[in-house]
């Protein structure tokens, strides 16, 4: 397994750099042995320290969770235990999907934008164009509804764009306020418009 661990304005020393590939290698390792690769950015927040955990599985799922305490080690330990759980969560969902086939679909990249916040203080701009922050790429996949929904759990995300697998087109799956998913699929009404 890749690791890369990282802090952000902190100084990471090889001994907390030996505790978090230990630990990961430890907890996730015994899940899936064919982890592609890991990432731990560690930072400050106030006065506790921050640990961000992201694992890609070979399968392509990108796992996510974030720990928060007062020692660097402890916020480290948080994260992964979160990860496990979700790890935990996935394998056993796997285990449930028994028409799941074992290829994986390919995925497109596609870019992506940050766009500035707008705020009350600024003059509205006269060509109503949006200021850029970052440019970067995501990755599309093709899913089911299901592993989408499921992608999007363990990814700890609000949303996630997909290619559905049943049709190819784009869908969205989202987090409602009341705690419900909704699902976004252009292609439906299209559909109940033939018949």
């Amino acid at each position: 397994m890749h690791i890369q661990v990282h802090g952000h304005q902190i100084d990471v020393g090889d001994s907390l750099r030996s505790y978090v590939a230990e630990r990961l290698a430890e907890r996730i390792e015994k899940y899936f042995g064919r982890t592609v690769s890991a990432q731990v950015t560690f930072s400050r927040d106030g006065r506790e320290f921050r640990a961000e955990c992201v694992v890609r599985l070979s399968s392509g799922m990108k796992l996510a969770a974030t720990g928060k305490r007062d020692e660097i080690y402890a916020s480290f330990d948080q994260a992964v235990e979160r990860v496990e759980k979700q790890v935990r969560r996935y394998k056993r969902r796997l285990k449930d999907h028994h028409d799941r086939s074992a290829t994986v679909e390919p995925s497109v990249s596609v870019p992506a934008f940050v766009i500035a916040a707008e705020s009350e203080e600024q003059p509205e701009p006269d060509d109503l164009q949006p200021i850029i922050v970052a440019e970067t790429t995501t990755e599309i996949r093709t899913l089911t509804v299901g592993e989408a929904v499921m992608q999007m759990d363990l990814a700890d995300a609000p949303l996630l764009i997909f290619r559905n697998k049943a049709h190819t087109g784009l869908n969205v799956v989202y987090r409602r306020e009341d705690g419900n998913i909704g699902w976004v699929d252009p292609q439906e009404p299209l559909r109940n418009q033939r018949s």
